[in-house]
């Protein structure tokens, strides 16, 4: 079987449905191409954009890590510090003034009697130490300590009294 396929002469070889469907395929072809080529030349750039990303974040990550652990150093560090200070006597006074605060704190919120009373005491102790720091008056201590006399001891007190009945 032998395909015997005539051009007619006579008429135009570009009007032909042969090469009109052709043409239209090559140009169908040709956008699909054009497409492919567009979304590998985006997929390429976004593969760039996407390994470009991770090295930045996985650059990131590790200045975090390193920060992190530098961080735990210092804070064991720290601790440490915290540790022996509070080992020294000074510190030790210092530390318990602390917790004497936070509980004078919580006595005020808990305790509504108690605060004007304590809150009056302490802004007159506070004037006091205001007025001694400023050199207005003389340390009430310097006084105690110069011109006080011994404690008794308790051979020297008298025998307490038994109340008559």
């Amino acid at each position: 079987m032998v395909l015997n396929f005539q051009v007619p002469m006579d008429s135009n070889l570009l009007l032909h449905p042969f090469t009109l469907g052709l043409g239209l395929g090559l140009i169908f072809t040709a956008l699909a191409l054009w497409r492919v080529i567009g979304l590998k030349l985006d997929l390429s750039r976004f593969k760039r954009h996407l390994s470009e990303r991770l090295e930045v974040e996985a650059a990131s990550i590790g200045k975090l890590k390193t920060d992190l652990e530098t961080l735990r150093k210092e804070n064991e560090q720290l601790r440490i510090r915290v540790a022996e200070f509070n080992q020294v006597p000074e510190w030790r006074a210092q530390r318990a003034l602390e917790v004497f605060a936070r509980a004078e704190k919580r006595m005020l919120l808990g305790a509504p009697g108690f605060a004007p009373a304590w809150e009056n005491a302490k802004a007159a102790a506070e004037d006091e130490l205001k007025e001694e720091e400023a050199g207005r008056s003389l340390p009430k201590r310097v006084f105690a300590k110069l011109f006080s006399t011994p404690p008794a001891t308790r051979e020297e007190l008298p025998p307490p009294s038994t109340p008559e009945s």
